[in-house]
């Protein structure tokens, strides 16, 4: 209906999901949230994360720019424009279907979410090369959505407790996931995943697409290229943060642990 929605899940390239919550919360992504539901009758109250997702199951391992093209991808949305771009054939196809579709060779590759769900769909067994990060969800946000004449006939008291859950709801999904997935990892690796990380080259030009295809969006539309202005900057001010603190620790503490494993 309008990709300005996705700036209230994931942009590629976008706010990860401490930052995707500070911008919610203070950055005003919450009351640009609100202008745009107005217009579709709903209200929406952030209710989750998934944290960074996952780059997808491959069938075979992909070592450069140039094996994307023609590759059936079942990825859907923004990403999938960005992978049309760089020369994939992105393909939206239900759940149930992905398994049996990967297996044939009807589909060469598949993103859904990460570890823990990928695990429970079995694709390690027909498509062994499991791709990190998946660039275009570096945290994926949920919203309790709800019909706006319903909700504002509600009682105050019931808003209320909507909204609280909703908030408990927030923390709680991150928390699981960040559980849950050190251990389904494990686990599909040792079922035979090869866990291998996008060549530099494709990042790169992913970085080109995004970038161009969000410039394109804001020249055609108004809404996409207020909030775009807005997300970019806060986005851009975060990832200088998180270059000083975060990311040097991270880069250096997560290395260390696994050599001394």
């Amino acid at each position: 209906k309008d990709p300005s929605f996705a700036f209230f899940t994931a942009l590629p390239f976008g706010l990860n999901a401490r930052q995707n919550l500070a911008w919610l919360q203070y950055g005003g992504g919450n009351e640009l949230a609100a202008e745009l539901f107005r217009d579709y009758g709903i209200v929406g109250f952030p209710a989750g994360d998934t944290g960074a997702q996952m780059g997808g199951w491959f069938r075979n391992e992909i070592k450069s720019l140039d094996e994307l093209k023609g590759l059936k991808f079942r990825i859907a949305g923004l990403a999938g424009e960005i992978f049309r771009k760089l020369g994939a054939v992105p393909t939206q196809i239900a759940a149930s279907d992905i398994y049996p579709s990967l297996e044939r060779g009807t589909l060469d590759a598949v993103e859904f979410v990460g570890p823990y769900d990928d695990e429970k769909l079995g694709f390690v067994r027909v498509a062994r090369n499991y791709y990190a990060p998946g660039f275009w969800e570096p945290g994926a946000h949920l919203h309790l959505l709800l019909n706006q004449r319903s909700f504002e006939a509600l009682p105050a008291s019931y808003k209320a407790a909507l909204e609280v859950a909703a908030n408990e709801a927030n923390g709680e999904m991150l928390a699981r996931y960040d559980h849950l997935n050190p251990q389904a990892l494990r686990r599909l690796v040792a079922a035979g995943a090869q866990l291998r990380f996008w060549p530099r080259d494709i990042m790169q030009a992913a970085w080109r697409e995004a970038h161009g295809l969000y410039e394109e969006m804001s020249g055609r539309n108004e809404r996409f290229k207020k909030i775009w202005n807005a997300y970019r900057a806060y986005r851009d001010e975060e990832y200088q943060w998180f270059r000083v603190a975060e990311s040097s620790f991270d880069n250096f503490a997560f290395p260390a642990a696994a050599q001394t494993r």
